[in-house]
């Protein structure tokens, strides 16, 4: 796979490595590989087009499954030849959703084996929804249902906190990690793994790769031409997985900032209209006098800050800066803000009066995540706003919210992966 790594992984029960090759059994392998890249063009296109990119390596002396970086696909031939033709689909598809997700990329700091064991988490999920073959039974994978559409971020957070409290243990979900992690080298690398030709004409790899940031960074390039150049093929974006349907969206719809749209969300809930009121200062110049816009209905949103997640201090001072900007754009204006975990806490209301008080909002909570109860207090206390802005880390234990109550805006830090059910995602940035 394209995630390279600064841990190796004890080579899987039941699989062989430095063994000699067999020529006649390579080729047979070599042209079961070749059946299973038109098999997944003609099922999945989308994977199928991805697949053929991929150069067939032999690599018996050192991989115990199979292994990716984005232009070759190395294959232990005794491996391959237990696996029946659907769980061939599976391993190609789990070595390409590797290299499409960038999974190393987003690796931050974190755990490396543990990335890795999230990342396999997140492939084979995707695979079985997908129903791209058929799982691998040949040798334990990681798959759980619990993780269904979760994003990479939030599987490696919840493992990381099961393996803390003990919950589970890290070597025997690393001896369920399907294929082979390269391992990443800060120098020039070796990508191709010491390659050498059989005496057929067929590429073998004596060596494990070594990757170095250069050569991932170009592979994460072309991958992503080669992803939107995949989808094009299999009909659009609406053909693919939905998590490479995000990833296309995120790369090919312009970005805005989160600042300029909540103020543009906010503007669309006044009906401004011409009045001579207050005529167009613009016309004082000359003759005809041109009416002037009409801003004085008041301007009505709530804000309310999930105190579950890492929002720091320093990010709610910036979204109440950010909101206290707006207001006092308008003549009236309410603002209402409150903060929750599992409750709602510190419910206040700004006005024009009061508005410069808004900075020193003290923020009350921590515990668990109820999107639900926000909607329940609004109910209870008939408040519904024009517009209700939720600042959170996007991950509720149950329900989002009540789609039909009110218009409402998810202004997510952390995860850029998450897209709520309903209403509009924005995702947080700190100002340059």
């Amino acid at each position: 796979m394209s995630q390279v790594t600064t841990a190796d992984k004890k080579t899987k029960p039941g699989c062989e490595v430095g063994f000699k090759t067999d020529p006649k059994l390579d080729l047979e392998i070599r042209e079961k590989l070749i059946q299973a890249r038109i098999g997944l063009l003609i099922l999945h296109p989308f994977y199928g087009n991805l697949a053929l990119r991929l150069k067939l390596v032999n690599a018996d002396a050192w991989c115990p499954t199979a292994a990716t970086d984005g232009k070759n696909f190395f294959y232990n031939t005794k491996f391959v030849d237990k696996l029946p033709d659907g769980q061939v689909l599976f391993l190609f598809g789990h070595e390409l959703l590797h290299c499409v997700y960038d999974h190393m990329g987003r690796y931050d700091g974190r755990n490396p084996q543990l990335g890795n064991i999230a990342a396999d988490y997140c492939v084979n999920g995707d695979l079985v929804q997908n129903k791209v073959g058929t799982p691998i039974t040949v040798v334990p994978i990681l798959h759980d249902h619990k993780y269904y559409n979760w994003s990479f971020e939030r599987v490696y957070d919840d493992l990381e906190e099961n393996v803390k409290k003990e919950y589970v243990d890290i070597d025997q979900l690393l001896d369920k990690m399907l294929d082979e992690h390269l391992e990443s080298d800060n120098g020039q690398g070796d990508s191709d793994g010491q390659q050498e030709t059989d005496e057929n004409g067929n590429p073998v790899s004596k060596a494990k790769p070594k990757i170095s940031e250069a050569d991932r960074q170009k592979m994460k390039d072309e991958m992503k031409e080669a992803v939107l150049n995949a989808a094009q093929a299999a009909g659009g974006a609406g053909n693919v997985p939905q998590g490479i349907k995000r990833l296309i969206e995120q790369w090919t719809q312009p970005k805005l900032n989160w600042r300029e749209i909540i103020q543009q969300q906010c503007q669309s809930t006044i009906k401004s209209d011409f009045t001579f009121s207050r005529p167009n200062r613009k016309s004082w110049h000359i003759d005809p006098i041109l009416p002037g816009m009409d801003n004085d209905e008041k301007l009505e949103v709530a804000l309310c800050v999930d105190m579950s997640g890492s929002i720091s201090s320093t990010m709610i001072r910036d979204f109440f800066s950010e909101i206290k900007g707006i207001s006092e754009m308008y003549n009236d204006f309410s603002i209402k803000i409150w903060t929750f975990d599992t409750e709602v806490y510190g419910y206040k209301e700004f006005d024009p009066t009061n508005i410069d008080e808004l900075m020193d909002y003290h923020p009350q909570g921590g515990g668990g995540t109820d999107f639900m109860c926000n909607w329940k207090f609004m109910e209870e206390n008939d408040i519904q706003p024009k517009k209700l802005i939720m600042f959170t880390d996007g991950y509720p234990w149950g329900s989002w919210g009540d789609e039909l109550y009110c218009d409402t805006i998810f202004l997510i830090h952390g995860d850029k992966s998450i897209t709520a059910p309903f209403g509009m995602t924005l995702h947080y940035e700190e100002a340059a």
